[in-house]
């Protein structure tokens, strides 16, 4: 049957702002934790049929994320839409609005899918792929034939999360992280696959997922939300509420990969490789230890975009304030054990004779490091508020500002300006962070308190 009446998921949504951000961000935690682990044992599975193959899956590996920074940003935008829906108890609209987004959903995986299977080879021989091209294209053409797959998942899963029901997209992403990792030593290695073993796990894996959530959306149908035809009403302004949140979204994916392109060129500029050898293991550390706070930003996104859409805009200061004070205490002691235990994080990366000449650097890369995690919980938190209440384009231009333009720049300055070397750049990127944070966080309040005087005035039109 159809819901009509609120789910566990949307009461939790639309009643404490506080309890809903705690609640709906641990399942996060837990489901995104659980896929940067299986990421890291796939290479390990992958590594096995030795280095060609590893590379190969690398140099795939840019393109589809590419992909997936799509799927999450279009992801953004829906979560922000329906949840701001349902906020204003608008059932057939946040409907509609699902509808659109599968809609959307096909349209972008249709064009996805026929260019990169058709550009696919020239884009690796561009990207130097070499020897590695003919695995790359073996196992990219397996992998980007489900483009539909991956945008779908992701699109699915914001669709749970603007109604709140993280339960649920905890479940199903940790069910595909599980079954990926359990097919890929089957088919890499017992069924003699090799490296399109890997690309067949991952398609399954996805395929066994969507099933799960069209099972949970169109049959089942206790979710909030449906999932019919007879919802469905077209209406070029809710493409656009989509968009609008969803386009600079995953505009914001593609800019992190410049930034680190940049940032990249720079340390080989001043160190050499080795430089870029310490960056990119470090960075794996960072991007593991902020996703609690992603997890944090992207249940903001839900329930700030319910305060807005109900108009109890007072709550979106509450729920900016304890985002980013939540992100701030985790980002605290993520430092201090990062601080601690940085010779053993390092040991990670470095336990080879050929990489144990990078530990000392690795160390106090992370060292330095330390400084990043607290005040990135600001930027974060400020995006996301801006991203639930449908202002895409404002956070696309935090998210810029501080990553693309103060972490670059200040690395410039600094590294090869003041020929600080590649702690130049290191203190560069923290120095970037917090800057553009503070002007995120400047701004959020003071958006914030703008949108809760409006409240007031609101309040007051109606009364008088």
């Amino acid at each position: 049957m159809n819901q009509t009446e609120p789910t566990r998921g949307v009461s939790l949504l639309i009643g404490d702002p506080k309890k809903a951000i705690w609640t709906l961000s641990g399942p996060m935690v837990a489901a995104m934790m659980l896929m940067a682990a299986y990421n890291l044992v796939n290479a390990i599975w992958v590594a096995g049929l030795g280095p060609d193959a590893l590379a190969a899956v690398g140099f795939v590996m840019p393109i589809y994320m590419v992909i997936v920074g799509l799927s999450n940003g279009l992801g953004a935008g829906v979560s922000s839409s329906i949840s701001r829906k349902i906020g204003a108890d608008d059932k057939a609209g946040a409907d509609n609005a699902a509808m659109h987004a599968l809609l959307i959903t096909v349209i972008i995986s249709s064009i996805l899918t026929g260019a990169l299977i058709y550009l696919l080879e020239p884009l690796l021989a561009a990207m130097g792929a070499g020897a590695a091209t003919g695995l790359a294209v073996e196992y990219g053409r397996i992998v980007f034939a489900g483009s539909i797959l991956i945008v779908f998942t992701n699109v699915a899963y914001a669709i749970l999360r603007g109604e709140g029901d993280a339960k649920r997209t905890m479940y199903a992403m940790s069910a595909g992280s599980l079954i990926n990792a359990v097919l890929d030593p089957l088919l890499i290695y017992y069924a003699g696959m090799g490296v399109s073993g890997a690309a067949w796990g991952t398609i399954i894996s996805l395929i066994l997922v969507s099933a799960v959530l069209i099972y949970w959306l169109r049959i089942k149908r206790d979710t909030y939300v449906s999932l019919s035809r007879r919802t469905f009403h077209p209406d070029r302004n809710v493409v656009w509420d989509i968009l609008r949140v969803g386009l600079p979204a995953s505009v914001e994916f593609l800019m992190y990969s410049i930034d680190g392109i940049i940032i990249n060129s720079m340390l080989v500029h001043v160190s050499g490789t080795d430089a870029v050898a310490v960056y990119t293991a470090g960075w794996r550390i960072i991007a593991l230890a902020i996703i609690p706070m992603i997890a944090i930003g992207t249940a903001e996104i839900s329930v700030a975009g319910a305060a807005f859409g109900a108009r109890r805009y007072g709550n979106l200061s509450v729920i900016h304030n304890y985002s980013t004070r939540l992100g701030l205490i985790i980002g605290g002691a993520t430092a201090v054990f990062t601080w601690a235990f940085a010779p053993q994080i390092t040991m990670i990366f470095t336990y080879t004779p050929q990489s144990a000449h990078l530990a000392a650097t690795m160390v106090a890369f992370l060292h330095v490091m330390c400084l990043f995690y607290p005040f990135a919980s600001p930027g974060i938190m400020s995006a996301c508020l801006f991203q639930g209440t449908g202002r895409g384009g404002t956070s696309l231009i935090i998210n810029m500002l501080r990553d693309l333009i103060l972490m670059t720049l200040m690395s410039f300055l600094l590294g090869i300006v003041l020929g600080l070397g590649q702690e130049g750049i290191w203190w560069g990127i923290v120095f970037g962070n917090i800057t553009g944070s503070i002007i995120g966080y400047s701004w959020a309040r003071l958006y914030a308190s703008r949108m809760r005087s409006a409240e007031v005035f609101w309040k007051h039109s109606i009364d008088a």
